[in-house]
């Protein structure tokens, strides 16, 4: 009764001043790179945003694939963002605080050569007392409501949260508001976007923020589907 709509995520914050311009809700697009098979796919993705008139963000994992700096700047250059998603996509940054430490001067490296701001942990893991050991701006490793995450505390809130526990090490989070293509198209074998319009419907009319996480790694632009791929149309 809480997915993917949790209707105690819809209150608007205490003093939240609204949208700039007067826009009645946001829409965040990114895109979570877990994978070789997703790199490879990440220029398609680029060009179909780009023909719908759409700019996103990139998350990539440090060390689990080759990442060509030609790939980075190129995304740049046409106007997307470049995010780290971790060393490597699994729940190693967590198991300790010292492990975390020890990840986060790794972490900090790649933000600054990547020219980076924003940070996503790999299978949205997240500790937010740690997180400000990054020199970020946003952290986006949580959601309003996911049931379905291993972590799955929501915040309930479809609105950014402000983080400000360590002065000068202040960051927003950014929660998908969203379910993840991984859940709709792969574990629930979903044929449509339904779940996607009923969800934007219920955000927008409450003045939230609209955030997707999909993955390159699952879509299909060939026409060819693997058992965890799903059409990009």
């Amino acid at each position: 009764n809480v997915w993917p709509i949790d209707p105690e995520a819809g209150a608007t914050p205490p003093g939240f001043p609204g949208w700039p311009q007067g826009r009645r809700f946001s829409v965040v697009l990114t895109h979570d790179v877990d994978t070789a098979r997703g790199v490879a796919r990440c220029e398609q993705l680029m060009a179909l945003e780009q023909e719908l008139g759409f700019r996103s963000s990139f998350n990539f994992v440090a060390h689990d694939y080759d990442l060509s700096p030609n790939l980075r700047t190129k995304l740049v250059n046409h106007g997307f963002e470049v995010g780290v998603h971790g060393l490597e996509h699994n729940r190693k940054l967590y198991e300790s605080a010292e492990t975390f430490e020890r990840h986060a001067a790794q972490i900090n490296s790649y933000l600054k050569e990547w020219g980076a701001v924003g940070f996503r942990s790999p299978c949205v893991y997240h500790n937010f007392e740690w997180l400000h050991q990054l020199d970020i701006i946003y952290e986006a490793s949580a959601f309003d409501t996911d049931p379905f995450e291993p972590q799955s505390d929501g915040l309930k809130t479809i609105f950014p949260v402000h983080q400000t526990k360590v002065p000068g090490r202040e960051y927003v989070v950014l929660p998908y508001t969203l379910p993840q293509d991984f859940t709709v198209f792969i574990l629930f074998r979903e044929k449509d976007i339904s779940i996607w319009k009923e969800k934007l419907r219920w955000v927008a009319e409450h003045g939230g923020m609209a955030l997707l996480i999909t993955h390159p790694d699952y879509m299909s632009f060939d026409g060819n589907l693997g058992y965890d791929e799903y059409p990009h149309e």
